[in-house]
């Protein structure tokens, strides 16, 4: 196996409430693993694809034109590789349609392996725009959100239009996210379809204003401003209804003095912002909401800085 280059990157929390397709979070404790290695073709293949439980993944293809890793990968090496082709097996440690950035960490892990094979690798904020390319293809929409974060860690900043420039920004001291992952699957292309195509100007002025209260509670390291700006006026009231344990989840966490709840990118996982000393007692609160409606879950806890993909073993 020395010849394999092992990237680890980590799932992610999309959207972050106030920040449709411009806010995102590393969450430390689930990530995909990709291995890339060279090989005598001209292209980059894909050996196999595991899934949660190590066995061979049931829906995901290893046809290296529908894999997202493969396609980011391909990307990344049509621009800085060389004669030799790649091959690469994947290791999905997030679920899918999860609202964890699971195609998004496959392309990350992937491109950051593939850059591992390089004589001189690149730096890592310039792999950006090639795992964005194994994104757009899975979720229909050219939006790092999901890729920024596990690609760089910590809370990101990247509206579209100032794509590929995005934006690490600070984070309040003592504050952690809890993420929630329901045992339900939501696509993200179909959510993103379903939205309605319109809002009023009301509408758009206050979740903007929840957005810039939020950046500058960050920038304050001003807790109490955080709890009053985490809110998604806008997609939340449009998708929460796809979630069925949503509404008793979030009350939970508020319940228990989470800063605030809401969806995780498109769900159904939901995530809170609390004072870390509360982070395990709303994990737990969360978690038993979740149970009361028969649906089985888990959770993590991770710190707002939690790193992003890294090379694990060369």
């Amino acid at each position: 196996m020395s010849d394999w280059v092992t990237a680890f990157a980590p799932a992610s929390i999309g959207n972050v409430a106030v920040g449709f397709d411009m806010l995102g979070l590393a969450l430390e404790g689930a990530g995909d693993r990709v291995l890339a290695r060279r090989t005598d073709g001209s292209s980059v293949t894909v050996a196999e694809v595991r899934g949660l439980d190590g066995e061979l993944h049931p829906y995901l293809s290893t046809d290296a034109k529908s894999n997202t890793a493969s396609i980011a990968a391909q990307a990344f090496w049509d621009s800085h590789g060389d004669s030799d082709g790649v091959e690469l097996k994947v290791l999905k440690g997030v679920p899918l349609q999860s609202g964890m950035g699971s195609s998004a960490a496959s392309a990350v892990a992937a491109v950051v392996a593939v850059n591992g094979l390089l004589a001189e690798p690149r730096p890592v904020t310039d792999l950006l725009e090639y795992a964005l390319v194994g994104e757009r293809f899975a979720s229909g929409g050219l939006h790092a959100d999901n890729v920024a974060p596990s690609l760089l860690g910590g809370l990101i900043l990247c509206p579209p239009v100032l794509l590929p420039d995005v934006y690490s920004l600070p984070v309040p001291d003592g504050v952690s996210a809890v993420l929630l992952h329901p045992d339900l699957q939501v696509n993200t292309a179909q959510a993103r379809r379903g939205l309605a195509k319109g809002y009023s100007m009301g509408q758009w002025l206050e979740q903007q204003g929840l957005l810039g209260g939020f950046i500058a509670a960050c920038a304050a390291n001003d807790i109490d401003l955080i709890g009053k700006t985490l809110r998604d006026v806008i997609i939340e009231p449009q998708r929460a209804a796809a979630v069925p344990c949503f509404d008793n989840v979030k009350a939970a966490a508020e319940k228990r003095g989470a800063l605030g709840c809401s969806l995780s990118g498109s769900g159904p996982s939901i995530f809170a912002l609390s004072a870390s000393g509360d982070a395990r007692n709303i994990a737990s609160a969360m978690e038993q909401a979740c149970r009361s409606q028969g649906i089985s879950c888990q959770s993590w806890v991770s710190p707002m800085t939690a790193p992003g993909a890294r090379v694990e073993h060369a």
